[in-house]
């Protein structure tokens, strides 16, 4: 592919009334254990790739550590600055070299468009992450997160490390749906539709929409451990890709900024006790969040200066999450 090829990367996909609309994913198959669909479930034979400061990838990332697949599935990350180009995988940005940064080590391709093109030649879709990529088939499997997580918690249980941990049991699962339903687009996607609203009033809906949310989550969780009682689930690891991104980017680059998660107690709390988690606090890299966004972004940040706080380091402080009782899976 040429570097002079440019792609269609932005996010921003208004109505009329100046409304965040965010399009749909475009490939939509599905992994099983059995293979019954074309698709089965083997070690060595898909890869991820990722962005450190995407959400949505990252909710990908935390399913594959958890689970204990990452001698499973492989995995490439994305630069952090995503440019006219789109993703890229150089390491190398304004004479930073990033050591995140991994390169495409299943093509060695310099941008993530290759890897759209390689499955479909004909693609003029956006370049999004996650991408979840079919080894042996050289096509890409799905490019939604919501549904990669779903076949990451039950398809490769034969050769995952946590092969009983189940983030979205059946005895839960229409709990977990409904919260879901309720945080993507309040929360997930409201911070999305206040940053890139191009009317006032778009944006007003959208942060009323967003503040309502938090205020609902924040009694919720000062009544329970987690979203949906005493395990910590699906539901959970969705929302924490957007509240540990809240306060270091979206108050300030997205105008959220009624309030900051650390204002509120309950939520605060429960950010704390998933991110000091083994699992969870590796898979989180501040520089690629706040160096992504304010870099990345020239129509909301034209300069692409990236400010220097807030600083993140009393994420590490104690919590007053063991506080509820009953047993946690979680812990």
């Amino acid at each position: 592919m040429s570097e002079h090829v440019k792609v269609s990367n932005s996010l921003v996909d208004t109505s009329s009334g100046g409304a965040f609309q965010r399009k749909s994913s475009s490939f939509r198959n599905t992994i099983t254990a059995d293979g019954s669909n074309g698709f089965k479930a083997e070690p060595n034979r898909y890869h991820l790739y990722v962005s450190l400061a995407c959400p949505w990838a990252h909710r990908t990332m935390l399913f594959r550590k958890l689970k204990g697949l990452e001698d499973v599935i492989g995995l490439s990350v994305v630069h952090y600055y995503m440019g006219e180009y789109g993703w890229s995988f150089k390491k190398e940005h304004k004479g930073d070299v990033d050591d995140a940064t991994t390169g495409d080590s299943v093509h060695n391709f310099d941008f993530l468009r290759q890897v759209y093109m390689k499955s479909d030649p004909d693609y003029n879709g956006r370049i999004t992450v996650p991408v979840l990529w079919d080894k042996h088939k050289n096509v890409i499997v799905n490019n939604e997160s919501s549904e990669i997580i779903r076949i990451l918690n039950k398809e490769f249980n034969a050769f995952a490390k946590n092969p009983s941990l189940d983030l979205c049991p059946e005895e839960l699962r229409a709990d977990i749906d409904k919260m879901n339903e309720y945080v993507y687009p309040n929360i997930n996607n409201g911070v999305y539709r206040c940053g890139f609203a191009t009317s006032q009033q778009a944006y007003e809906e959208a942060f009323r929409d967003l503040f309502t949310a938090l205020d609902k989550i924040e009694d919720v969780l000062s009544k329970s451990r987690f979203l949906t009682g005493d395990k910590f689930t699906e539901a959970d690891v969705r929302l924490f890709t957007t509240l540990i991104r809240f306060d270091v980017v979206y108050v300030g680059h997205f105008k959220c900024n009624k309030k900051q998660i650390r204002q509120y107690p309950a939520i605060y709390n429960y950010l704390k006790e998933l991110y000091q988690h083994p699992s969870i606090k590796p898979t989180v890299n501040f520089k690629h969040i706040k160096n992504h966004y304010y870099m990345s972004h020239p129509s909301i940040n034209p300069t692409g200066v990236v400010p220097v706080g807030p600083d993140p380091s009393d994420l590490d402080s104690p919590h007053n999450r063991s506080s509820f009782g009953g047993v946690s899976e979680f812990a």
